[in-house]
Parts: structure tokens; C-alpha cells; sequence
């Protein structure tokens, strides 16, 4: 029996299974993306709010002006994760991503783990996007518009907010958090060329906002703000000098998030060998620049110090400018990254569902292919209501730690995935090679684990919990229906 379970735990998916399941029958994706459309995913999932509020965070509490120093550490970090997925999107150009790989590498119960938690990175990650969407979209709509939306249908139950004679009272619905959910939904259920489309654009919005901010900003920084730029530790690790840097480094990883969401679109891209790595590395590398360009500028309008306890501290540093129309500029920035956060999430996690109910580790429901969008439209929908409720009805920022393990935890899976690959599958085909096998691999699993273990205690907790949920369900149902399990009878 023992050994019955041992075996059933550890079965995996073969390479030629993945890519023939992808190739074939009444469950295929359309090949549409290219590899500018595959960039423009992975930067529509990483540039949003943590350019406009991570920065001023780090440089105040961290790094002061070396914070520019904190997000290359940063991005150095995930570029060995992302040379990992590079590798494992090219030989397994198939939906589902870390879940996918950890299926054909690790397992079928590592796989289902993977699986389950990447829904804290996309489905909780979207909700709470969706909640600080509504809340940019109402200030917008108030103070350029002059529309005032009504308090109790732009507050969750659990959440209250002041009357006009002082009192308090609590919301109906966050209405606009569910708009955006259903509109994004509604989009990726179409037709994923048309979700890349209005992806591209939003995206070239969003950077011509940010190349506005860098542009004008720059002929109204101060040389002195820059001094010192290493400033002195405090004596306690963390604050300024060198440890600093690091702990910087710490916070701003979390703005690099959701480049692997590009790894999903893997079975929906065109020639994937070769466009896969581009749109992976290539995202990271231009989200790498417009953050250091971006921390620059900050830093060179305000003094570090001065924006301890800030809760806007763009909004503070464009004050330095004599043009105060930036403020709407940078506000409408954020909702269009917040808007292309919540698409790329999404996507991703509807193709990580859709993998998932190939193998029959979840119902058949979730792969069923729309005949004429050629999308899975039942794992939209289904994300669609249970996304909007959680952003509509819950107030789920703290959930919001929750996407930042589970990414990590993904990341590592994936760069142990190619450190496996290389000794099980040494001649599969490979287009793009990561460098230094094993070294790359291992200093991602370093770097994302020590990164790991610099989160609360709750967080840790939330997610073993979440876990727990997931273990029941596989033992109870997933392991008895696995295509794969059925198929070894």
C-alpha cells in the first residue's frame, strides 16, 4: 500500500505526452502570440502599483538613493529564475506553467501542490488588484471628473467609511472591482489575440505615462538629494549603509512579480522554442530599466528622508515640478497597470486550471475549449465569479502577502525543475540553455528562498493552511481521477 502511494505520488507526465497533449484533440489552444505580444504580457503583469509606491518605501526606510542599487539586486534574482523558465518554456511549450513543469519533472503530487498555490499568485493576486484599482479609479473620477460614486458601492461589507455628519457606516459592494474582473474576464474569454491586443495598448499607455513622469522629472532633480548616496547604517541591519541595499533589494523583488505569468501562454504562443525566451527575458530586462530609470528620478526630486511615512510619494515628488496635471497623468498610470495586472493574472491562472483539468487532477469542466474563441471559457467564468466575489465583497488586503510566497515557492520549483531535467533529459531538444547549470539554478533557489524566510510568520501560516485545504482535496479526489494514475492501471 505504502508503496502503492509512493508510486502514485511520484508518477510523472514524459516530455512527448506534454507536447502531444498540447498538439492535439478537441482541447487545443490557437498558436497566436508572438514574441512582442509575449513581452508586452510579461510587462503588463510586473509594471503596476510597486513602481508608484514600492520605490519611495525602500528608499525611505532602506537603501535612500541606492535603491536603484536594491532593484538590479533584484532583478539579478529573478533573472536566474527566469533563464530557468526560459529553458523549460522552450522544451515544454505547454500551459500551465511552474505546474506543468513540476508535473513532468517532480511529480504528480508536487505538481498539484504547485498547482493549487499558484492560485494565491494569480486569483488572490487579481482580487486585491482589483480592490486598489477601484480605489484609484474612484479618486480619479473625483478629483479630474468631479464624479462622486457612492460611498457604500465602492466599500466591502467589512469595510466602513464616514458619513457627511461624521458617522460611520459600512459598504454594500466594491462595485468597480468587479467591473474590472468581469470586463478582464469577459476579454480573455473572447479570444487570448484580442486580450493581447488591448494588453499592448493599455501597456504602451502605461509606459508613455512613465516616460512622461522620467522625462519632465529630470530637469527638475537636485544633485544634493542624491548625497549621500550610500547613506551611513544606523546600526541596526536594514537601515541604509550596504544592509540596506540588501533589505531594499527585499522589498522591490515584489514589484518584479509576475513575469512567469508569460510561462502560461507557452501552449498559445508561436514558434514557443524560440519566442518563449524572448518574451520571459526580455520583459524582465526593459521592467528592469523603467524601474531604475523611475527610482533615479524619485530620488533625485525628494530626499529620502522626506518620504518616511509617505503613503504617495510620487504624488509628493511631481509637487516639485511646476506641473501639477502630472498627478492625473501618474493616477491614470496606475489604473492602466493595475488594469493589465488584473488581465495577466487572470490569464494565467485560467491556463493553469485548464492544465490541470487535462489530467483530470480537477474536474473536465475547466478544459473545455470554446469552438469559436478557442479559449477555456469555463475556467474564466469560473474565475470571473469567484475573483469578483473575493474583490467585491472581502476586504483582502492582507491576502495580498499571500501572492508574494506563493510566487517564490513557484520560482524555486521551476529552477529545481531544470537542474532535474538536465540529468533525466539530457538530449531533449533545447533552444535556450541556461547558463551554468547547476550554479544559475541553485542561486535561484537560494536567492527566493532567503526571500521566503524574510516573510511574517502569518503569511507563512496562511499559506500552510491554504495548503491543507489543497491536500484534502487531491486525496480525496485528484489522485483517484489522474489521467496519468488511470492510464498506468
Amino acid at each position: 500500500m505504502a508503496s502503492g502511494l509512493a508510486g502514485d505520488l511520484t508518477r510523472t507526465k514524459s516530455l512527448d505526452q506534454l507536447n502531444s497533449d498540447a498538439e492535439g484533440g478537441e482541447h487545443k489552444l490557437a498558436r497566436t502570440l508572438g514574441p512582442w505580444s509575449l513581452v508586452a504580457l510579461g510587462i503588463g503583469a510586473v509594471i503596476g502599483a510597486g513602481l508608484f509606491s514600492l520605490t519611495g518605501i525602500a528608499a525611505a526606510e532602506h537603501a535612500g538613493p541606492a535603491v536603484v542599487i536594491s532593484f538590479a539586486i533584484a532583478s539579478i534574482a529573478c533573472a536566474f529564475a527566469g533563464m530557468c523558465y526560459s529553458e523549460l518554456a522552450g522544451m515544454i511549450p505547454v500551459a500551465g506553467s511552474a505546474y506543468t513543469y513540476a508535473y513532468a519533472t517532480m511529480g504528480e503530487f508536487v505538481a498539484w501542490i504547485i498547482g493549487w498555490d499558484l492560485v494565491l499568485e494569480y486569483a488572490v493576486g487579481a482580487a486585491t488588484v482589483s480592490v486598489s484599482w477601484s480605489s484609484y479609479v474612484t479618486r480619479f473620477l473625483r478629483d479630474t471628473l468631479g464624479i462622486n460614486l457612492p460611498p457604500a458601492l465602492v466599500h466591502s461589507p467589512f469595510e466602513t467609511y464616514k458619513l457627511a455628519d461624521g458617522g460611520m457606516a459600512h459598504g454594500l459592494v466594491n462595485l468597480p472591482a468587479i467591473f474590472i474582473i468581469v470586463a478582464a474576464s469577459a476579454l480573455l474569454m473572447i479570444g487570448i489575440r484580442e486580450s493581447a491586443r488591448v494588453n499592448a495598448v493599455v501597456v504602451l499607455v502605461k509606459l508613455a505615462v512613465v516616460a512622461v513622469v522620467v522625462g519632465v522629472g529630470l530637469f527638475y532633480v537636485k544633485a544634493q538629494n542624491y548625497v549621500p548616496f550610500i547613506p551611513e547604517n544606523t546600526g541596526t541591519f536594514g537601515e541604509y549603509g550596504w544592509s540596506g541595499i540588501m533589505r531594499g533589494a527585499g522589498v522591490v523583488f515584489f514589484a518584479y512579480v509576475g513575469f512567469d505569468a508569460v510561462s502560461t501562454a507557452a501552449q498559445e504562443a508561436k514558434n514557443p522554442q524560440r519566442n518563449m525566451m524572448i518574451g520571459i527575458l526580455g520583459s524582465l530586462a526593459i521592467c528592469t530599466v523603467i524601474y531604475i530609470a523611475f527610482a533615479g528620478v524619485l530620488t533625485g526630486l525628494v530626499h529620502y528622508d522626506q518620504m518616511k511615512g509617505d503613503a504617495a510619494p510620487v504624488n509628493t515628488a511631481i509637487a516639485q515640478t511646476p506641473f501639477p496635471w502630472l498627478r492625473s497623468l501618474v493616477t491614470l498610470g496606475v489604473i492602466a497597470g493595475f488594469s493589465t495586472v488584473i488581465l495577466v493574472l487572470l490569464l494565467g491562472q485560467s491556463r493553469v486550471f485548464y492544465s490541470m483539468s487535462q489530467d483530470r487532477l480537477l474536474p473536465g469542466f475547466f478544459s473545455k475549449i470554446h469552438p469559436t474563441w478557442k479559449t477555456p471559457y469555463r475556467s474564466n467564468l469560473f474565475f470571473m465569479v469567484f475573483t469578483s466575489a473575493l474583490g467585491g465583497f472581502l476586504p483582502i488586503s492582507q491576502l495580498g502577502h499571500m501572492t508574494s510566497i506563493g510566487t517564490l515557492l513557484a520560482f524555486m520549483l521551476v529552477c529545481v525543475g531544470v537542474i532535474i531535467l538536465r540529468r533525466t533529459q539530457p538530449d531533449a531538444r533545447r533552444d535556450y540553455r541556461t547558463p551554468l547549470v547547476p550554479l544559475v539554478p541553485i542561486l535561484g533557489i537560494l536567492s527566493c528562498f532567503a526571500m521566503m524566510v524574510s516573510l511574517d510568520g502569518e503569511t507563512w501560516l496562511r499559506l500552510l493552511i491554504w495548503l491543507a485545504i489543497g491536500l484534502v482535496i487531491y486525496f480525496a479526489w485528484s489522485r483517484r481521477h489522474s489521467r496519468v494514475g488511470r492510464a498506468a492501471a
